[in-house]
């Protein structure tokens, strides 16, 4: 699937089947992909944690995306709530002693959306990520109606998270916009090779409308 055969929605989130999949890259990749296709394109981290300050995914978007910090980021409307320890949302809130709010996450995005064409939310850790006391991250997607990207690997278990991933979306009732496949962890090649092909063709009989996209390794 090439970019330009995309409806692109103003506004999308990107999560992943688990920690550590790539999450950072795909959204500094697919958000460079896009503005070098024309489209004005932004990305924001909706939590960041292990951080002081500044997102160091934000960085690493920016660093993909060869543009440097940009304004929006200096003034935190991109990583606009930001815990010290390096943990999940709920936990990092709780170190820190503060509370999340999310008014102002969805608050930041909608200035985003005034400034930029398409923005995309990558969000911290899995789709099932606690929030605030059984509050996921997949409740706010919810609330929200964020069409969601789903970010995969191909190495040993992906499958079984994947599914999981993609039946967590199906209850919940979010659109699955589609899916990137990271080939970082492409060690063996036979376990990837199945993993691709088991995991589209799941696709294709339960989500026909979502994409596959593949990243190259950055």
């Amino acid at each position: 699937m090439e970019i330009e055969d995309i409806n692109w929605p103003e506004e999308i989130f990107i999560t992943g089947i688990g920690t550590d999949v790539g999450k950072s890259y795909a959204t500094g990749w697919l958000a460079r992909e896009l503005n070098d296709n024309g489209i004005s394109c932004i990305t924001q981290k909706m939590i960041q944690t292990g951080n002081v300050d500044m997102s160091e995914d934000i960085e690493r978007h920016r660093k993909i995306m060869e543009t440097g910090l940009l304004a929006v980021d200096l003034c935190h409307i991109t990583a606009p709530v930001i815990f010290s320890y390096p943990a999940s949302p709920h936990l990092a809130a709780r170190i820190d002693g503060k509370e999340i709010d999310l008014s102002v996450i969805s608050a930041a995005t909608d200035v985003l959306k005034k400034q930029y064409e398409r923005v995309l939310i990558e969000g911290a850790g899995g789709l099932m990520v606690p929030l605030s006391g059984e509050y996921l991250t997949a409740d706010y997607i919810r609330a929200n109606q964020i069409p969601t990207i789903v970010v995969v690997t191909g190495q040993l278990g992906s499958i079984n998270h994947a599914l999981l991933t993609f039946n967590a979306i199906r209850s919940y009732g979010i659109e699955l916009l589609g899916v990137i496949y990271n080939p970082f962890f492409d060690k063996d090649k036979t376990i990837c090779a199945d993993t691709r092909e088991y995991l589209q063709e799941w696709l294709r009989n339960n989500f026909p409308e979502s994409f596959w996209m593949e990243m190259p390794v950055v």
